[in-house]
């Protein structure tokens, strides 16, 4: 299944015409994991975290730096959800909204997140911190792709997904 989603989605990247990297790698869970895999790449590399309301109202797709503390009650409030009621989403909920599950999320699913149901959250240095690419895992845990961060942004408004961009220092 995660071979025909990564083939869907290098598809809508190629007729974007955005020109992506990619490292392929043994299947991690973790960006510790990843890493390793990583040394030699040119950019910055993302972690992403699938997050909902306590009242499971609303969905996030949360993207940062790899190297980013996030703190679920103050991104809570920076978001007006209220403190103390975010938390991670259940696999289950990330298979139905971005059709894949632990260790795969990524920003690149809201590709499948067909009714805009997810709103997409973004460390706004993967746009403005001159990074010359933004990697993400391409809906599988076993490659990581990079694409410059201005693709990015018109990939994530391509799919209807205007992000909020967040300071995460």
């Amino acid at each position: 299944m995660s071979g025909e989603l990564r083939e869907e989605l290098e598809k809508h990247l190629k007729d974007l015409n955005i020109q992506t990297t990619c490292v392929d790698h043994p299947p991690v869970f973790t960006v510790e994991e990843m890493m390793p895999h990583l040394r030699g790449v040119s950019g910055v590399v993302t972690k992403n975290l699938f997050l909902k309301d306590k009242k499971k109202k609303s969905l996030w797709l949360v993207s940062v730096r790899h190297d980013r503390q996030v703190n679920l009650n103050e991104l809570a409030k920076k978001l007006s959800v209220g403190s103390g009621n975010l938390r991670f989403a259940d696999e289950a909920a990330m298979l139905d909204k971005l059709k894949v599950g632990q260790g795969c999320a990524t920003a690149l699913a809201l590709l499948f997140d067909e009714d805009r149901s997810v709103t997409s959250v973004l460390d706004r240095d993967l746009l403005e911190g001159g990074h010359p690419l933004v990697y993400f895992h391409p809906m599988t845990n076993a490659a990581t792709v990079g694409m410059s961060p201005e693709d990015l942004l018109r990939f994530l408004e391509h799919t209807g997904h205007r992000p909020v961009l967040q300071n995460f220092e």
